[in-house]
């Protein structure tokens, strides 16, 4: 795992882990000596943020910017599991069961991650009943994705595929207004490929042609708007 630690304005910190379901049930107490042996480590684009070996020791938090969970096949072709945001967590499963995930994570922007190691995460939060079930509602919700991926997966042209990609982003990550559904990921065309499993040639065309057809818009060159007549 590579990053730099960096420090972290203690109120700002308390009020962004506050926020967060999991730790909305301990104390003020707990959570002011959780932040005393947390760690904060920045990691610039495309710095690998944990290796599937890494797994087992930390649950990892998004502090700012974003990171992907990927798989690569035998011919180095990246697959995309998931997409990660401030405020969203993962590594959880591994320090819970004890195994190794097949996956990698990357930061796809500049992006702050805090760390609680295994320990920690069994002291402050395994103990919790109510912190406990937070950790199975996000269980269920990252099953309910996978199922998602799956029927992505099973469609059998890239059309199909990229077309269930966009669906499934606005619904994980959508913003509604009066066009339709903003999906706010900043999203460039071989992350989209990366889950379609497709190349990023095929989703440029795609793209293109959707938003000829009025049934996309690319905002600001950055987000892509669902329009509402799809």
């Amino acid at each position: 795992m590579t990053g730099t630690n960096v420090g972290s304005n203690n109120a700002k910190t308390y009020a962004f882990l506050r926020s967060i379901p999991i730790f909305a049930p301990l104390t003020d107490e707990q959570l002011a000596n959780l932040m005393e042996i947390i760690e904060e480590k920045k990691f610039f684009r495309n710095n690998v943020i944990l290796w599937e070996e890494d797994t087992q020791k930390y649950m990892y938090i998004v502090s700012s910017g974003k990171v992907k969970v990927i798989q690569t096949s035998e011919d180095g072709k990246e697959h995309i599991i998931a997409i990660h945001k401030k405020g969203e967590f993962f590594g959880e499963m591994a320090i819970l069961d004890g195994k190794t995930a097949p996956a990698t994570v990357i930061a796809m922007e500049d992006s702050v991650i805090q760390l609680i190691a295994r320990e920690t995460f069994e002291k402050f939060l395994l103990q919790n009943e109510k912190v406990m079930t937070q950790v199975i509602s996000m269980l269920c919700h990252r099953l309910r994705e996978s199922w998602l991926m799956l029927k992505v997966m099973s469609f059998s042209s890239a059309e199909q595929r990229v077309r269930a990609v966009l669906d499934q982003l606005g619904k994980l990550n959508g913003i509604r207004d009066e066009r339709g559904i903003i999906i706010a990921l900043k999203l460039m065309h071989k992350d989209i490929a990366g889950y379609a499993n497709v190349s990023r040639e095929t989703v440029t065309r795609l793209l293109n042609r959707f938003a000829k057809e009025s049934k996309i818009e690319i905002l600001d060159n950055k987000y892509i708007l669902l329009k509402e007549q799809r």
